[in-house]
């Protein structure tokens, strides 16, 4: 199997390890995707358990993040969601919890594990990530000076603070000058950064106007420290509603979509989407994904839809669904990132299939390319399989599977013709469209079976094969490979539209061989 690397972004985000199957494998976050993913298909892995996790990939999923936080967020958000059987430290993980200020008349800032302790002081959360709750209580702490020693002494604050608590038991600080501490935790723990930013500046132009610049300069760092903070309450909001956001491009005449699952606040999955422009296509869009689908609670969308869409939306579910078109702040930023998703799933694509045209001195490159395998068992069962790919990507609906019939045992190269010409003859007869760019699996032999066939229809459509030791390139009439590097954007999709043939063979020929066994 052949894992393209070249189309993984080096942006921050979350991977995902694949089996044949589809099954999530694994889960992981990375400030460089691409860097980290290489990492794992490096000569010499670290264990063993790396080693079977490697073998059994075979693909990879990425979505792309804002920042490194966002990334780390999304991870414990999808684990928990897949339980990948490979991210066995996370995913058993019970993380939820609370910040909680107390009641007290110097309030302690610390952890409470469920609402019962509401009545003890203010509750903020729950918070999925154990990791994002202690760093945000670790900032506030470092920030504001509170104190969370359970019992307010000078010894226990001395011990427990170390100088970074305000130490109301030393009597430094007036409960008045406290509690606005307090005030502004809490501002920010209910998500009021920029608010709070206003009245830190108003604050500190006050201590410098009165030249208290020890004090003003105190106010400028807890504000550069709120402003760096802020960056990360994108992907995961607390909120009791669903939320789906959707975003498209177009290109020339067709449609990219995507569609992000966000689940109580926390993006949990993605959906991606090809098909045909027209005229209403996003009003068509939501009408055919809602009638199978339940509508969420709020429909973030880049444009508004028809008129309706919000009334038939809200019957669907039975329950009032919101459709929203932001033009600032979280939400804005959610459309962002799925618009930055889509560039990176489908046109990282694009640039491989214009390499590709370029190497094959193809102008306009081949946007629909069909590759054919043979697969056998000693000689025995012979069978075929035919993929199709559509701009870089499996297009699954035109998928052919065959049975040889007059091949020979082992011949190859006669079942490859016969696959071909039968392939070609039909779309002939039904005067469909052809490809762009045929693909056989093998050498110059099977190349040579495949286009004699073409010849013979008076079809003249590019081919090429790809022969498995080397991954090289052979074009018709020429003994001697492309002199294309086996690892470059353009031979690496060749390789996986190969590996993607043979993988539909090898499972067509073990069907029909377990159903032999049975009968």
């Amino acid at each position: 199997m052949s894992i393209d690397l070249t189309t993984i972004p080096e942006e921050p985000g979350c991977y995902q390890f694949k089996d044949e199957t589809g099954t999530i494998l694994y889960v992981g976050k990375a400030k460089n995707l691409k860097k980290r993913v290489s990492s794992y298909f490096q000569k010499k892995s670290i264990t063993p358990r790396i080693d079977i996790l490697v073998s059994l990939i075979k693909d990879i999923d990425v979505i792309v993040t804002s920042s490194e936080v966002e990334a780390l967020i999304l991870e414990n958000n999808l684990i928990k969601k897949y339980q990948p059987k490979f991210n066995i430290d996370l995913k058993d993980a019970k993380s939820y919890a609370f910040i909680q200020i107390s009641n007290d008349p110097f309030p302690r800032i610390g952890i409470a594990r469920d609402k019962t302790s509401k009545k003890n002081g203010t509750l903020y959360g729950p918070f999925v990530s154990a990791a994002e709750r202690d760093q945000i209580l670790k900032f506030i702490k470092q920030t504001f000076h509170l104190r969370t020693c359970k019992k307010m002494t000078k010894r226990a604050c001395l011990r427990s603070h170390l100088g970074t608590c305000a130490a109301p038991c030393t009597g430094k600080i007036s409960e008045p000058e406290y509690q606005y501490l307090v005030k502004s935790a809490d501002y920010l723990l209910k998500g009021k950064n920029q608010d709070l930013i206003t009245d830190l500046q108003k604050e500190m132009e006050t201590f410098a106007a009165s030249e208290e610049y020890e004090k003003a300069l105190v106010t400028r760092d807890r504000i550069a420290a709120i402003e760096n903070l802020s960056e990360r309450q994108y992907v995961q909001r607390q909120k009791k509603s669903d939320e789906h956001i959707v975003n498209y491009l177009v290109s020339g005449d067709t449609v990219y979509l995507i569609l992000f699952h966000v689940e109580r606040g926390s993006l949990t999955s993605k959906e991606e989407y090809v098909f045909p422009e027209t005229e209403d296509f996003l009003d068509e869009f939501i009408l055919q994904y809602y009638s199978s689908t339940k509508p969420p609670n709020e429909l973030i969308l880049p444009s508004p839809p028809g008129s309706g869409m919000e009334d038939y939306l809200t019957h669907l579910r039975k329950t009032h669904v919101t459709l929203t078109i932001p033009k600032q702040g979280e939400k804005k930023h959610l459309l962002d990132l799925a618009y930055k998703n889509l560039e990176v799933s489908f046109f990282t694509g694009k640039m491989r299939l214009a390499e590709l045209g370029e190497a094959l001195h193809m102008d306009p490159p081949p946007e629909v390319i069909e590759c054919f395998d043979i697969s056998h068992l000693m000689g025995t069962g012979t069978v075929a399989s035919m993929v199709s790919f559509r701009e870089g990507r499996p297009d699954k609906r035109n998928y052919r599977r065959y049975k040889i019939k007059t091949a020979g045992p082992s011949d190859d190269y006669a079942a490859m013709a016969e696959v071909v010409k039968r392939r070609y003859s039909r779309l002939l007869r039904e005067n469909s469209p052809m490809p762009d760019l045929i693909v056989v699996d093998g050498g110059p032999g099977q190349l040579k079976s495949a286009h004699t066939i073409l010849e013979e229809l008076s079809l003249p459509i590019p081919i090429i094969s790809i022969a498995k030791r080397e991954e090289e390139i052979f074009i018709p009439g020429r003994n001697t490979p492309l002199s294309m590097q086996k690892k470059s954007p353009a031979s690496l999709l060749i390789q996986e539209i190969r590996d993607e043939a043979h993988r539909f063979a090898i499972t067509y020929q073990k069907k029909l061989r377990q159903k032999s066994m049975k009968e």
